[in-house]
């Protein structure tokens, strides 16, 4: 069978997905069956792959959806228990007093504290922890999923202390002994090259996070509302990927996110409460009333404004369970500390299913829900909660989770078996590999600005970058030596691509979307971060594709210039919508007077 056959029979699934959860508008729950049937049926009859090892990897899978589960719970139970001991009313006071804007508070939360927890803990943790809070603020459930799965992209590569590169890409490229004898300072090298291309990139995303809010959640319709703060937000952005860049060339993978969110955090807050850039006091930008907003926006998480019993609530202690989240996911991440041998120790292992050579495992203590019920436990006693009210927490929580487990036991298992579907009797290799043999086949010496794409395909399907780097880094690798240029920076680009993947990625949205019980609106949440997924991986592969083809090119490839295009068509949009927005403010002021 060709190449380009069977790079296509590769893409069905992803053609399933495509139409049905996204084209269609199907809930998961749906379109995820489908999807994995198909699955099931290339890996059965196409790459002829054993009936037990189909089996074992969809076992597999459903081990992982319910790992997903649990993190799914603890971070809805840590927002109920919040919200039932006055916390939540008490942190959104906090957020008002900083500013009531809307496009200030979802780039400090999503973007900063965001990139700070991805930094600490990845695997999805970020929108299980910032999504939510967004809801207890009083943003509509959507709108809080799209701001969580936009900042899926820059602080990513350095996730779970530099999860997906210590890990993801140092496990791929050591398959191949020849590339290097010291891997750990080849992947800390990819580092430094990896945040490069994130700075570039993630420039932007705090401006499209408030862009598409105020577009597709506000009163106007607006894009030209969200632009107006470009000047805040792109000093957010520097605030948090500067320091980024710095320690991901200095220090190494493990906490260029984790310094960013936090030296960004302190910078911006710091300089919002003084007034710094911020939108002026007759520009306050909110959503409107409940009322008025689309049903399709809302979950059915519910948030309440309950007072703390005793009428009050410092910030400090409504705070604490959100600090205490931050420091136990660092030490319990760190390798120079004893708690991560210590949570490690425990481990649930099914080996070698049905003599597959598929092995499951999970580690409960380390899995970043224990840590949410742990925090949830503790907030029960420092809030000095009524067994009524946390016997509440609980009971809402489970519910909320439980109506996300159809899609996630059907669109995990398809994973697996898609990613596990080598060493059939046909010969093929597993999909995933197949879809990139034929991608490079066929774009040659362009293959930079595909790159990063086929590393987004990867964390699209596997819902993880580190997985996406084992599967594609040595791949990546190999493509770039035959192509005659540095085959690090074509490896940067797979890594900054599967961060961007994480974007749309359908099992994250499906875990961010169940944390604030918006089950079934997946493929509507797709369409948004579709976009924002395209620009991050199409000017990181231009910029990629300009860096390995420059002594050869010049500065003037086709790299550069879709790059400088992709640049002054921002120039341009923030521009012309800021003048628009000047323009309206003076008719207003005229109509005024």
């Amino acid at each position: 069978m060709s190449t380009g056959m069977l790079a296509f029979l590769s893409l069905l699934p992803i053609i399933a997905v495509a139409i049905f959860l996204v084209g269609l508008r199907w809930p998961a729950s749906k379109a995820m069956p489908i999807s994995y049937l198909v699955a099931i049926g290339l890996a059965l009859f196409v790459w002829k792959v054993p009936g037990a090892n189909v089996a074992a990897a969809s076992i597999n899978g459903l081990v992982v959806a319910g790992t997903l589960l649990f993190i799914i719970f603890g971070a809805i139970l840590l927002l109920n228990t919040l919200q039932e001991s006055g916390g939540i009313k008490t942190i959104r006071q906090g957020f008002t007093d900083i500013s009531a804007d809307r496009r200030v508070q979802v780039i400090i939360i999503a973007w900063l504290f965001g990139s700070f927890i991805e930094g600490a803990s990845g695997f999805g943790t970020p929108a299980a922890v910032a999504v939510p809070l967004m809801v207890g603020l009083g943003f509509p459930a959507m709108a809080a999923v799209v701001a969580g799965m936009v900042i899926q992209s820059t602080p990513v590569s350095f996730g779970a202390v530099g999860t997906p590169m210590l890990v993801g890409v140092q496990t791929g490229l050591s398959a191949d002994a020849s590339i290097s004898n010291d891997f750990l300072s080849l992947v800390t090298a990819i580092g430094g090259q990896v945040a490069i291309l994130h700075m570039i990139a993630g420039t932007l995303i705090p401006l499209f996070v408030v862009a598409l809010m105020t577009k597709f959640f506000g009163k106007n319709k607006s894009f030209t509302e969200g632009i107006k703060v470009w000047k805040f937000a792109l000093f957010s952005s520097f605030a948090m990927t500067i320091p980024y860049v710095i320690v991901a060339n200095t220090l190494g993978p493990e906490f260029p996110s984790i310094t960013g969110g936090l030296v960004g955090l302190a910078i911006v807050v710091f300089a919002a409460k003084r007034g710094f850039l911020m939108p002026s006091k007759d520009d306050v930008w909110d959503f409107e009333e409940k009322s008025k907003w689309d049903p399709e926006w809302t979950g059915k998480l519910e948030i309440k404004d309950i007072t703390h019993k005793s009428g009050s609530m410092s910030m400090v202690k409504a705070w604490t369970p959100y600090i205490l989240v931050g420091v136990f996911l660092v030490i319990s991440r760190l390798k120079a500390l004893p708690v991560l041998g210590w949570m490690q120790s425990w481990t649930v292992k099914f080996e070698n299913i049905f003599d597959s050579g598929i092995t499951s495992s999970f580690q409960p203590l380390y899995l970043p829900g224990t840590i949410f019920i742990l925090v949830s436990l503790i907030t029960y006693f420092i809030h000095g909660m009524n067994g009524s009210a946390y016997k509440k927490a609980w009971a809402q929580s489970g519910k909320t989770t439980l109506a996300a487990s159809t899609a996630l036991v059907f669109t995990v298992p398809m994973v697996q078996v898609f990613i596990n579907s080598g060493g059939g009797e046909a010969g093929f290799e597993k999909m995933p590999l197949e879809l990139a043999n034929g991608v490079a086949a066929l774009t040659g010496e362009f293959w930079p600005l595909f790159a990063t794409f086929i590393g987004g395909i990867g964390a699209f399907i596997a819902g993880s970058n580190t997985v996406s780097n084992m599967m594609f880094a040595l791949f990546q690798y190999d493509v770039g030596s035959q192509m005659g240029v540095d085959p690090t920076w074509i490896v940067a680009l797979q890594a900054v691509g599967g961060a961007a993947g994480n974007m749309i990625c359908v099992h994250n949205v499906v875990a961010a979307s169940a944390v604030v019980g918006m089950v079934g609106k997946e493929g509507t949440v797709i369409r948004k971060t579709l976009f924002p997924f395209t620009y991050y991986a199409l000017l990181s592969g231009s910029i990629g594709y300009s860096i390995v083809w420059y002594s050869q090119k010049g500065i003037f490839n086709i790299g550069s210039v879709i790059a400088l295009a992709i640049a002054f068509a921002a120039v341009y949009i923030i521009a012309t919508n800021n003048k628009r927005a000047n323009t309206l403010v003076s008719k207003s002021n005229t109509v005024d007077m």
